[in-house]
């Protein structure tokens, strides 16, 4: 994105931030700072820090910032009272709580200096935001968090996402002060539609799930497969919506000529509560695996594969993208001595699919448009 701007916008750029995940090449003129994800890092706070400092210094410019997924944990700046540490522990809670991405993020807008809109609002010069959405909705007060976008949600609505993922003993004292003192009046809310500071600040998306799905299609029909694309976001626990959407989707396609090739997208969450390890494409493979063993999924689950996958190349805390899985699965972990439900228990679908041969490699893709399915049927 940060080249694409250079080349349009030439020399009419005058100093340029780029915040990854990983250490890559940028155009000249930018500076490169590697954050943390899914938990922010201390780089991530220099990140934020530094971002702050650019649009602060925009008295006359207008600040461009091209976001894509993952940016509320690479750019993050705690709020007054709280540190980095409590940033980290709270997501973290959140994250094995299961919470989506819209509890995760209204948690994060009230504990941050950088998102709900706090970005925008140093840009006194005005503010263009191009976004690629990893968020089901395409809501861009959610997407990074919203650093350039009205923030509707309050300091009570956090205080109820602490409520509802494990309560205020699970999360450190210093952010359930602050969302107590928030909630009383005695803090700032983050900037509301409506707010002057913001009048200047547009943010639209430029790229989406629907982007990833469109392109999964078009391949498989140059592959000579016939296509169901399923516009219905994939949400929800992942262990527990494989199967009933396994299901689904081999009814629609059961109606259709074969080959076919079945495309959806979305993005599921994950509930932690064993020790091992994978991500929610992989919990969400293993769980469909089960169903196909189990011969639970309609049709003849004899010739159907599934993969699920996250588009920016990294599911969960693995260096896997996701996992294939089929109706021969199950016996060759078992083979291999694995007892999947096990595993499944124990959020341990890394260590099942990767004895078998099935996780699926691909590195970091420099995007991420939420987790894309494909299911082939022969």
């Amino acid at each position: 994105m940060a080249a694409a701007a250079r080349r349009r916008l030439a020399g009419r750029i005058r100093a340029g931030l780029v915040v990854s995940s990983h250490d890559a090449p940028v155009p000249d003129g930018f500076e490169l700072i590697a954050g943390g994800h899914p938990l922010p890092t201390a780089a991530s706070e220099a990140a934020g820090r530094r971002a702050l400092e650019i649009a602060a210094a925009s008295t006359d410019d207008i600040l461009l910032a091209l976001i894509s997924g993952g940016a509320s944990a690479l750019m993050a700046v705690p709020a007054d009272g709280v540190t980095l540490d409590d940033k980290r522990a709270a997501t973290q809670q959140l994250l094995r709580a299961g919470a989506d991405i819209h509890a995760l993020n209204t948690l994060r807008k009230h504990v941050s200096a950088i998102k709900g809109g706090w970005l925008g609002a140093r840009a006194r010069g005005g503010c263009v935001a191009l976004a690629i959405s990893d968020v089901v909705g395409d809501d861009v007060s959610v997407i990074a968090s919203g650093p350039t976008v009205p923030d509707a949600s309050t300091f009570r609505d956090a205080q109820d996402v602490v409520r509802r993922f494990g309560g205020a003993d699970a999360f450190p004292s210093a952010i359930v002060a602050r969302l107590e003192r928030g909630a009383a009046g005695g803090i700032e809310e983050t900037p509301k539609p409506g707010d002057a500071r913001l009048s200047n600040a547009t943010t639209d998306v430029i790229g989406s799930r629907r982007d990833a799905m469109i392109g999964a299609a078009a391949e498989a029909r140059s592959r000579g497969y016939h296509v169901v694309q399923i516009d219905d976001p994939v949400v929800g626990d992942a262990r527990t919506i494989a199967p009933a959407y396994l299901r689904g989707a081999i009814a629609r396609a059961n109606a259709i000529a074969r080959p076919v090739c079945v495309v959806s997208s979305g993005e599921t969450t994950v509930k932690v509560v064993g020790r091992g390890r994978g991500g929610r494409n992989q919990e969400f493979a293993l769980a469909a695996a089960l169903s196909l063993a189990d011969g639970d999924a309609g049709g003849a689950s004899r010739g159907v594969i599934l993969a699920s996958v996250g588009t920016d190349g990294v599911d969960g805390p693995t260096d896997a993208a996701g996992a294939l899985a089929d109706a021969t699965t199950i016996e060759r972990g078992r083979s291999a001595g694995l007892d999947a439900r096990a595993h499944l228990s124990d959020n341990n679908a890394y260590a099942f699919f990767g004895a078998i041969g099935d996780l699926i490699h691909t590195g970091p893709t420099g995007t991420n448009v939420g987790d894309l399915q494909v299911i082939l049927l022969a």
